[in-house]
């Protein structure tokens, strides 16, 4: 890994892991990660903010050891999760006069999961402040971002602000500034949508005391840098914001074949109405690809057959997890098919509790569809398009 000079006497010293493909065993990353540690040195003090996964601690020694750094005197813990925090026993060992910076949450969970002793703790408070002489770490608390106990950190002499998980993307580059990248953009809004969007509303209220910083710079605990804070800043306004698109998205599977024939036609006659229909087949879909066309949908439309009186497990999986998501769609329905009977429609409603959403009449039909079916689907997407026609109102 290559040490990288920020500003004057300000390192990045993180870590990128290129071959991680699943993060918590459950989120794809088709691109990486990276694990965003910062060195700042001031005339009297130097603070290391975060750490590494774990199993990169090697390459954080190996790039302080680089810079010469023969003392830290605080290691600034945003967050208490083992990507950004697993280093610190080792870092501790390493640099035995160094003290964990956080707040009393995070501080709590570090000994529980880390083992850290107390002694080595130095407890701030919301807007708490820390000179290292000629440069001065001011804490911003965030929690919910994703966890109870997040924090940023706000370096104002040089206005950039280590902003942890929130901002940021898991993407593995040897690049170190985003500039205005698409691709970087897509990456942060997959990161948002698997890991942020649960969190909308406290999440708007920290994008509003991010406005009154003078920031230049972002740098997230995940991904490259924000030298154009602009970028993910209007980007994550957008996503939170109330406004929906006029799309739907359709999680969907089928086993022979008659809900992939009722899914093929609605996504026609919306298409026909002017309204972007998403379809995603569930048996290869990456739930990455699902939740990021859920940021922004007004509606979902849950396609599955009737499996042993209740839906395919698939869709079920699909339903729970735009449950845990929340996003901010305001209309839902259901499409499928059964062979004897079954309870599908009822099971899938009371799997999304956390969507305040509106139910569309549910076109349930009988094997393979018929032309009735389709008459009824032709008025599903109708019911949509005059639900979608009153979202500016």
């Amino acid at each position: 890994m290559v040490v990288r000079e920020i500003r004057k006497n300000i390192h990045y010293v993180g870590a990128i892991d290129w071959d991680l493909r699943l993060f918590d065993q459950l989120i794809p990353l088709p691109d990486g990660t990276s694990y965003n540690a910062y060195l700042i040195q001031g005339r009297t003090k130097t603070a290391l903010i975060d750490t590494v996964d774990p199993r990169q601690k090697h390459v954080l020694l190996s790039n302080l050891e680089e810079l010469g750094i023969q003392t830290i005197d605080y290691v600034v813990a945003n967050h208490a999760e083992h990507d950004h925090s697993g280093a610190i026993p080792a870092i501790l060992d390493h640099y035995p006069k160094a003290q964990v910076v956080t707040n009393e949450k995070c501080k709590t969970m570090l000994i529980d999961s880390l083992l850290v002793p107390e002694a080595r703790f130095k407890t701030i408070k919301d807007g708490g402040k820390l000179s290292l002489g000629g440069k001065t770490l001011e804490f911003i608390f965030a929690p919910w971002v994703h966890w109870p106990e997040t924090m940023l950190t706000y370096l104002p002499e040089d206005h950039i602000l280590f902003s942890c998980d929130f901002l940021g993307s898991h993407i593995a580059s040897s690049n170190l500034y985003a500039g205005k990248n698409p691709d970087v953009l897509r990456a942060a809004k997959r990161y948002y949508a698997e890991i942020m969007m649960p969190f909308r509303p406290m999440i708007k209220k920290h994008l509003e005391k991010l406005a009154k910083l003078n920031i230049e710079l972002i740098a997230p605990s995940h991904g490259l840098l924000y030298d154009h804070p602009d970028f993910i800043l209007d980007a994550y306004r957008d996503w939170t914001s109330d406004t929906v698109k006029n799309e739907v998205v359709i999680p969907y599977t089928s086993m022979w074949g008659s809900t992939k024939a009722m899914v093929d036609y609605l996504v026609s006659a919306l298409i026909k109405r002017g309204i972007t229909a998403k379809p995603f087949q569930l048996s290869v879909t990456d739930i990455g690809e699902l939740a990021m066309a859920l940021v922004d949908a007004a509606t979902v439309v849950l396609g599955s057959p009737t499996v042993l009186t209740g839906p395919h497990p698939l869709v079920a999986y699909a339903a729970i997890l735009a449950n845990a998501l929340r996003p901010k769609i305001r209309f839902a329905s259901v499409i499928g098919s059964y062979g004897w009977g079954g309870k599908m429609v009822d099971q899938l409603a009371s799997m999304i509790p956390n969507l305040k959403v509106e139910i569309l009449p549910p076109v349930i039909i009988k094997g393979y569809p018929k032309e009735k079916d389709f008459e009824a689907l032709d008025k599903l997407a109708d019911t949509i398009q005059e639900k979608h026609g009153t979202l500016g109102s």
